[in-house]
């Protein structure tokens, strides 16, 4: 499109609505370029392949649910139609062809249910990696097969009910752990909605909307007062405040002016900006993080969970054991029937009832006192990470800081209420927070005329007919204008953010804002020092505002001006060191490192994509909260070690007894024997499960 043939009307600025191509009456329009093609042919859009993994447990969940449901409304026939287990002399419930429809019901339940058993272990068998799912399917497989044999044979004992209950079970346990830790990954998304979806784009005089997968690197796009800056760019007119916290961590609203760097996804204050775009889509900061969160996600070195590890060792167990017990037996009776029978007892009984609930039950459990006292596990993962943590590092700002800026001091009360009254119709944070603490106090506010903003330095206005400005400190020594200067340095060296009242070249009073250190932060650190565990500040803010609330809580280790990067860096270096570290955080930026920790822990009323980078949510935002997640996490993995004995233990009996070691003083284990020996195993790690308390 030329855009030399647009032409101005009355004198105004005018933009184009490409919806329809028109020009109206020389008021300001817009275009829609959301539907044009740009010159180069080719649209730049974000990469959102790595998204994939979303919502992946939450549906897992239900696909559990679902499937144990109608698995288990399938055996409650098979279990009419089958000896109990050997403990019954027949069926309760015989009649021509029964034998047909129970092979029929099992096949249903083997391969709707089951089959997903037999998938994921297909998949850890490919990584050389048997663990639980590699046991379950062996035993179902096995059991499946040998019971189809027994039908076409003269063999009486077939494994239908203990096939189906086995498979009813394994799918409640998988259904209870993955409701208990779902974890719907949304994180990227939220991420990618950070950004504006169009923005403004100049040409010349021109102000064209346009979708933001469309702006190219070197276009130039017009960030007005309180919008979100779209892209990464530099200023090439104008200046103002932006406040950056949301995307690197630093607290106090930072002065651009022209040449000066600016973020996508930042927020802009009160100067309206003329901003060259230098990053965009896969390219800009925002991208950046997504990418360094699907990494970190992908990566994310997860020790072999205890469950895993237990159903590794019972694989190989169970198989060497079989097969040595079907040549033994082959060998001493010659009797084929016999010896796959004993084969058969080993394996499926190698995978007992109780392992699979052994785990789940506890984590249900766990979860739900969890989310009473205000914590919420959603990896399962964290619970046994948790024990071997030795160090914890901490965001500054909303973890160990309140996060908000609140009046700390001020001159008088008439100051304070000249400065509100210049501030209500602001939108900046700390304009809300001045007319907030005003308020609070009861004061009058007058209305203010004429109020102006100066581009980087303040504002000004006038209040009961008298013109006052409101400016930074920089300004007045800029001016040249007398100030309490030690006043000024205590202040700002507490990390406090300070605005003068001024009035015919005079200072007539402050107001100080400082971001105040949650109360629970000083016995969190305290408390994790009594644990052996090291505390560690990484913060986007500045080393001067770091190192005041570091002093202040007993933090040595300091890491201040990251950015997210920066921090997913140093978690990632402390890994390689061997150390076993949580990251607490509350911001996008702190969104790469959460994911990348051994454990990561996210204050509850911090951003979405914190909350959906995280492992463990402090739902009430307490800090404190971390040390009643350590502890709680203490007494889970107690309990899991206990029920794991109890459900594994079981073999410790049943697999030599089904192989046969005391066949020559007459004493096999038979599937009856065995199943009363898995049903009572089962019950004590159900019972041993809910007496874990808070």
């Amino acid at each position: 499109m030329d855009m030399s043939d647009m032409k101005m009307t009355d004198g105004k600025k005018e933009t184009m609505d490409m919806s329809d191509m028109k020009m109206t009456d020389g008021k300001k329009e817009t275009m829609d370029m959301s539907d044009m093609k740009m010159t180069d042919g080719k649209k730049e859009t974000m990469d959102m392949s790595d998204m994939k993994m979303a919502h992946e447990s939450m549906m897992m969940s239900a696909d559990f649910e679902k499937k144990f449901w109608v698995s288990l409304v399938l055996t409650i026939p098979v279990l009419f139609m089958s000896d109990l287990m050997g403990a019954l002399k027949t069926a309760i419930l015989v009649f021509p062809g029964s034998q047909w429809l129970s092979a029929g019901l099992a096949s249903i339940i083997f391969f709707y249910g089951g089959g997903i058993f037999i998938k994921h272990a297909r998949m850890e068998l490919q990584m050389r990696k048997p663990a639980m799912m590699s046991l379950i399917a062996m035993a179902i497989i096995v059991a499946y097969l040998y019971s189809l044999f027994t039908l076409f044979t003269n063999m009486k004992m077939d494994f239908w009910l203990e096939l189906t209950t086995l498979i009813d079970i394994m799918l409640l346990g998988h259904w209870l752990e993955q409701k208990a830790t779902s974890k719907a990954s949304d994180s990227l998304e939220k991420m990618a909605a950070l950004l504006p979806s169009e923005a403004i784009v100049l040409h010349g005089d021109m102000q064209m909307k346009m979708a933001l997968s469309d702006i190219k690197i070197g276009q130039t796009v017009l960030v007005g007062a309180g919008e979100k800056v779209p892209v990464d760019g530099k200023i090439v007119d104008g200046s103002s405040d932006i406040n950056e916290a949301m995307v690197t961590g630093e607290s106090r609203p930072v002065a651009k002016k022209l040449g000066d760097q600016v973020i996508g996804g930042s927020l802009n204050g009160n100067g309206s900006l003329k901003v060259l775009v230098t990053g965009t889509g896969q390219s800009g900061f925002v991208a950046q993080v997504m990418d360094m969160i699907a990494k970190a996600q992908q990566q994310k070195s997860k020790s072999e969970s205890l469950a895993d590890e237990v159903s590794s060792w019972l694989f190989y167990i169970a198989l060497v054991v079989g097969i040595i017990t079907f040549i033994s037996w082959y060998m001493f009776t010659k009797n084929f029937d016999t010896a796959l029978e004993r084969l058969v007892t080993v394996l499926v009984i190698a995978c007992p009832h109780a392992l699979g609930l052994a785990i789940p039950l506890v984590i249900a459990r766990s979860t739900s006192i969890g989310a009473t006292n205000g914590l919420l596990v959603r990896n399962r993962q964290a619970i046994e990470n948790a024990t071997k943590i030795d160090t914890i590092a901490m965001d500054k700002t909303g973890t160990l800081t309140e996060g908000k800026f609140i009046v700390s001091e001020y001159t008088n009360d008439q100051v304070l209420s000249i400065i509100a009254s210049l501030e209500t119709n602001s939108t900046h944070p700390l304009a809300k927070s001045i007319v907030s603490f005003a308020n609070q106090k009861k004061l009058s506010l007058l209305a203010a005329q004429n109020v102006n903003a100066i581009a980087g330095v303040g504002l000004e206005g006038d209040v009961n007919g008298k013109h006052y400005q409101l400016v930074s400190t920089k300004y007045l020594m800029d001016q040249h204008i007398v100030f309490d200067e030690k006043q000024n340095h205590r202040l700002a060296d507490q990390g406090n953010s300070l605005s003068y009242l001024v009035a015919d070249t005079h200072v007539l009073g402050f107001v100080a804002q400082g971001d105040l250190i949650r109360p629970q932060s000083k016995a969190l650190i305290a408390g994790l020092k009594k644990l052996a565990i090291n505390p560690v500040m990484l913060t986007g803010d500045n080393t001067g505002s770091a190192k005041i609330v570091a002093d202040q809580l007993g933090i040595t280790d300091i890491h201040a001006e990251l950015l997210p990067a920066d921090k997913d860096k140093i978690v990632a270096q402390y890994i390689k060191e061997g150390h076993k570290i949580a990251m607490v955080g509350d911001g996008i930026n702190d969104a790469p490192s959460l994911t990348r920790a051994d454990i990561g822990i996210a204050i509850g009323a911090g951003t979405d994509v914190a909350v959906d980078s995280a492992d463990v949510v402090l739902v009430k935002s307490d800090p404190a909260d971390i040390l009643r997640f350590l502890k709680l996490a203490k007494k889970t993995m107690a309990k899991m070690i206990e029920n794991l004995w109890w459900g594994a233990g079981y073999n410790l009996i049943a697999i030599p007894l089904a192989a046969g070691v005391l066949a020559p003083i007459g004493i096999i284990l038979s599937p009856a024997v065995g199943a009363a020996i898995m049903a009572l195993s089962t019950l004590v790690v159900a019972l041993n499960a809910m007496t874990l308390k808070a």
